[in-house]
């Protein structure tokens, strides 16, 4: 074997580990909760969470959305986890690990004592098992709609040899040592164990559910019992329920767990998918938190004595062009000529945005990932507000007047984009200004929006991003790696463009993390000088609870967990 070189994740105490998070408000219709009487952060009671909208269900490795992380994140754990408040990897299942030279094996040194929630044991074979299983999806369950996470990590599977895989192997050499063999080199591993879809569930409960027989169609997925009714992960919360006629999932507090049990006996999340009325029923004492606070709500929910919790921004903004240049797509011919989006991202007035439509602590946008990632450069091509050089611009082009298919989304509010058509108004006057004329085009989120944006009927379109985990590759990877933009769905176009594939490729590729951050940065120059897109904002989400929720710790990442949340009478 070859030297190592040692990466070492300390065991910190549970109680570093967990982010903590939400307790609640009486209800009528909710257990009153504490024992013993009044005081701070006694145990017991049931937390209601409003939620945005359904979880598809409960398995993780099936899982894309956010409603659906936010329930297993509490049902379910990974190797690797966030730090609380932040985005940097930290212990979970995994005490620490090493990794060898070439970046190619990890050996993870696994938590002892730890055991599922059916009762059967975490160990090395566990871990192996999960691994394994996802290598080895077939039929449905190798559709992106199912398995998207995996494959934006790790490739395709073993049924997929014309789509190559970056996993290798996993061997339990020991009861409480897995190694992970990788076949190449990527900044995404271990980076990327922290995400839900990497949860370790116990073996036993998806050989006898069945887990892994989908049905359906990929546009329309219908999962086993194990995903929809018995969920079985570590966490220290378990499944109870999910009465889906009322849109209400029901989890527990699991008294075997490893660690410090959870405070609270019970949290329910209820689907509430109009933001105005969440802040209704938060009001009115029928639920204690939700998430996507409206930022035109800030000021009044603080005077009614409710904590507004805004969190680290780790999103970007954009605005997306449909101006690729591979043959047979239905790319906008001026969108493809340089001056033509150089003239566009003048246009825009991104100081404006951030201070008339954003929360307080949003910041402009240079390039497509937040400052806080490796690789952010602060040496990118910048295009300053300067509508008359946007004018110019499209008169030596010979497009002035150009008409554009400007798409924007109605009925949501998404961490990066609270308010849809705030936006949309700004952004298209700017454009009108300076030259363009703008045919606007609002359709419905999910699914109108987001089949017309990924089909290529829009000209430009507001879409953004919330990062999953820490890694430039996650920002600009997901959005302009070779992979993600020689289709004609793509959000940005179609378009080939050798030199950054070539760049986020070799970075990615990369062991040394100096040397990887440098090639990120190169990447950024290079996509900024490309100008697929314009970014415009880092925007920082707020959720908001009761006063008497104690202990929130907000994540960037959207990720908060409630292992240690109380409720305060």
């Amino acid at each position: 074997m070859s030297r190592r070189r040692t990466t070492r994740v300390f065991a910190a105490s549970s109680a570093a580990l967990i982010a903590v998070t939400l307790s609640a408000c009486a209800s009528s219709d909710r257990e009153s909760g504490n024992e013993g009487g009044g005081g701070g952060g006694e145990t017991g009671g049931t937390l209601v969470f409003g939620a945005a909208g359904d979880p598809a269900m409960f398995d993780p490795a099936f899982a894309s959305d956010g409603e659906t992380f936010r329930v297993v994140r509490q049902i379910h754990e990974t190797l690797l986890t966030n730090e609380v408040g932040g985005t940097e990897p930290v212990p979970e299942l995994a005490e620490d690990y090493e990794v060898s030279d070439d970046g190619l094996e990890y050996t993870f040194s696994l938590r002892e004592g730890v055991t599922f929630h059916d009762g059967t044991d975490f160990n090395a074979e566990a871990v192996c098992f999960n691994f394994d299983r996802w290598y080895n999806f077939e039929d449905l369950a190798t559709s992106p709609s199912a398995s998207y996470y995996y494959q934006a990590v790790f490739g395709g599977f073993a049924s997929t040899p014309d789509t190559p895989s970056i996993y290798e192997s996993c061997e339990a050499t020991d009861e409480n040592t897995a190694v992970i063999r990788l076949t190449q080199t990527t900044s995404k591993f271990p980076a990327a164990l922290v995400l839900p879809a990497f949860s370790i569930q116990s073996p036993t409960a998806l050989e006898e559910g069945d887990a892994d027989n989908l049905s359906g169609s990929e546009d329309s997925l219908s999962y086993s019992e194990y995903s929809l009714e018995n969920p079985v992960g570590t966490g220290p919360f378990k499944f109870d329920s999910w009465d889906r006629g009322n849109g209400e999932v029901t989890i527990v507090r699991n008294e075997d767990y490893w660690g410090e049990p959870a405070k609270l006996d019970k949290i329910i999340f209820r689907t509430i998918s109009d933001g105005n009325t969440r802040r209704q029923e938060l009001q009115s004492g029928s639920i204690d938190a939700f998430d996507f606070v409206a930022p035109a709500d800030y000021e009044s929910l603080q005077d009614d004595g409710f904590e507004v919790l805004v969190r680290d921004p780790f999103n970007i903004l954009y605005l997306g062009f449909n101006g690729g240049n591979v043959p047979g797509t239905n790319a906008n011919p001026a969108l493809q000529n340089p001056q033509v989006r150089q003239a566009i991202a003048h246009a825009i007035d991104r100081e404006t945005i951030v201070n008339s439509l954003l929360p307080e602590g949003a910041e402009a946008a240079t390039q497509f990932m937040p400052p806080t990632v490796e690789g952010w450069a602060d040496d990118v091509p910048t295009y300053e507000y300067d509508p008359e050089l946007s004018r110019q611009l499209l008169t030596e082009a010979g497009a002035l007047g150009t008409t554009l298919r400007f798409y924007y989304p109605t009925d949501v509010t998404r961490p990066y984009l609270p308010d849809a058509a705030a936006m949309f108004q700004v952004v298209s006057q700017n454009l009108t200004d300076a030259g363009f004329t703008i045919e606007p085009v609002a359709l419905p989120w999910n699914p109108d929006y987001l089949n017309a944006v990924q089909s290529g009927q829009a000209d430009i379109h507001l879409l953004g991003w919330t990062g999953d985990y820490n890694d430039a590759y996650n920002f600009i990877g997901t959005f302009f790696a070779e992979a993600s933009n020689n289709q004609a769905s793509a959000e940005f176009g179609a378009f080939s463009a050798p030199e950054i594939f070539a760049a986020l490729a070799e970075a990615d590729a990369e062991p040394d993390a100096d040397a990887r951050t440098e090639m990120y940065e190169e990447a950024n120059r290079l996509i900024m000088e490309y100008l697929p897109g314009v970014p415009i904002s880092h925007s920082p989400p707020a959720l908001v609870v009761s006063e008497r929720v104690q202990g929130l710790e907000p994540s960037p990442l959207t990720a908060e967990v409630f292992k240690t949340v109380s409720l305060n009478d």
